[in-house]
């Protein structure tokens, strides 16, 4: 019989409605879903007056398992359930002696392990006997090229709707950050208040979070792609004069990513909208649109001198070969020139 692998989303939703696991295994590189998880348990789980005395938090670095295992044995008083949360187990010695109370679980105990930033490794019987038990959910990172498809989904949530573009910028000022798109989402609930649920657009992202709606690196991008120098000459001027913007908006390393795809479209045989979402594995036909220019203004020789020169101009912006008197509108204005002549 085949384990359910539970997503985030149904986790939430089973902990929200009551339903309770006697075990959960929450571990990977990704720390936000993790925390969310956690929180949402220690909300649900118990009420305030029953928490004094049944909830209980133990760190991995000052703990072991065999204490948390006889805690995890009692009974709760008074309540219902007792909740055991153990944080920072990446940093429990033995994690492994966890597996004999895992095994065989107390039905009025819910244990919460947090490893956070690794997973644990997949042949300890630990990660088996919550399989059998238990939940185990894996906090894998969102990869940037699809963080603009999870801004989408994750206001969604949050019942606020966002365009794609207005997604992208987010995307370049936080990159794969969550933790901190939790916190602008807020801020623009907050903001919004009972507006929260229109259409945030652009003009919304730039006036609330300080991102320009003309001049970040998806324009750049879209600049570049379709060989518009003047636009793109425009938005490497304002980063230079912005030097916390060009700090957030990561644009040589926004610049690798989209001409490393472009080489693999330039190489794929359909070369149609449909074949370089296909490709490049894109959600929606709007992240095919400065590909689809790129192919048209681009040879294969042309993108790998550019990737090239991306990497000369990377390396001259951390002091290689680079005189003090270049600045980083020099090195912007140089590289665009080779990018688009």
């Amino acid at each position: 019989m085949a384990v359910k692998e539970y997503t985030f989303e149904e986790i939430c939703r089973e902990i929200k409605e009551g339903h309770f696991a006697p075990v959960y295994v929450l571990m990977g590189e990704e720390p936000y879903f993790i925390d969310a998880i956690e929180e949402l348990l220690i909300r649900h789980v118990l009420n305030d007056t029953e928490r004094d005395f049944n909830q209980l938090i133990f760190y991995g670095k000052d703990s072991n398992a065999l204490d948390i295992m006889n805690t995890a044995r009692r009974v709760p008083m008074m309540a219902k359930y007792q909740l055991v949360i153990v944080k920072e187990a990446q940093s429990l010695n033995k994690i492994e002696l966890l597996s004999h109370y895992v095994k065989s679980p107390v039905r009025s105990t819910v244990l919460v392990i947090c490893h956070k930033y690794k997973k644990i490794d997949g042949r300890k019987s630990i990660l088996v006997e919550t399989k059998k038990n238990g939940i185990l959910f894996e906090s894998k990172k969102i990869y940037e090229n699809k963080m603009a498809g999870f801004i989408v989904s994750f206001m969604k949530q949050r019942a606020m709707d966002i365009d794609w573009k207005s997604a992208q910028m987010l995307t370049d000022h936080i990159g794969n950050n969550i933790g901190r798109l939790a916190k602008e989402a807020d801020k623009l609930k907050i903001i919004l208040g009972e507006n929260a649920s229109t259409h945030i657009t652009p003009e919304i992202i730039e006036k609330n979070i300080g991102i320009s709606k003309d001049y970040n690196s998806f324009e750049l991008v879209s600049a570049i792609a379709s060989k518009d120098v003047l636009k793109a000459n425009r938005i490497a001027g304002y980063f230079n004069k912005n030097e916390k913007a060009n700090a957030e908006q990561k644009v040589l390393s926004v610049l690798f990513n989209y001409f490393s795809n472009l080489m693999i479209c330039l190489y794929s045989k359909d070369k149609t909208e449909r074949g370089v979402m296909q490709t490049l594995n894109l959600q929606w036909n709007f992240q095919a649109k400065d590909y689809l220019s790129g192919l048209r203004n681009y040879t294969a020789m042309k993108v790998f001198e550019v990737i090239h020169e991306i990497r000369l101009a990377d390396a001259k912006t951390k002091g290689f070969e680079n005189s003090s008197a270049t600045t980083i509108g020099d090195i912007y204005k140089e590289l665009l020139y080779k990018m688009m002549h």
